[in-house]
């Protein structure tokens, strides 16, 4: 057996392989990043477009959406307070602005718009708010998952009451649940 620098041959092939399995599972986590970007780019897109092609926001739940909002709004201040790299939180922007503009739809297609001012002054407040202490920031984070729950669920009886599903896009909760994954 040759050894060369300190290592036997069979220990820089192993050296090797882990190397080769490192670069190979970075790529994929790269690869994983980006679809998952990709996707929430595109998430509420279907949502939104069946929302103007019907010219309704019948079957969208309010409260899901502002729960979702919250939820989402949580997420970014929460990554953004501690640091981490962007690239790590970058799709909650993405997903905030849409739906910013599906509340909006709704608020359109109930008839005012302006009902939508307070939602969004709570929703920049609360931006400044979770991060005036530490505490806050945490338990709003700790809490996340249960609104995320939450949210679903109120979207899910207002399906159930209104028993119209005719703007709720599957392809949107179907996105949704790749992101998830």
């Amino acid at each position: 057996m040759r050894v060369v620098r300190g290592l036997s041959e069979p220990g820089r092939a192993r050296r090797r392989g882990a190397r080769a399995r490192g670069a190979m599972e970075a790529a994929l986590l790269g690869l994983c990043n980006w679809s998952t970007l990709g996707v929430c780019a595109a998430l509420k897109l279907p949502q939104i477009s069946a929302v103007l092609a019907a010219r309704s926001a019948r079957g969208l739940s309010l409260p899901s959406l502002l729960l979702e909002l919250a939820g989402f709004l949580v997420f970014l201040r929460y990554q953004c307070y501690y640091g981490y790299p962007p690239l790590t939180y970058l799709e909650y922007p993405i997903l905030i602005a849409q739906d910013v503009i599906l509340l909006l739809c709704i608020f359109h297609f109930n008839g005012n718009v302006k009902q939508a001012t307070p939602y969004i002054a709570v929703l920049v407040s609360s931006w400044f708010i979770l991060a005036l202490q530490k505490w806050i920031i945490d338990l709003a984070m700790n809490l996340c998952t249960f609104i995320s729950a939450a949210s679903k669920f109120a979207q899910l009886q207002c399906l159930w009451k209104t028993r119209d599903s005719g703007t709720v896009s599957a392809l949107t909760w179907s996105l949704s649940s790749y992101t998830c994954a």
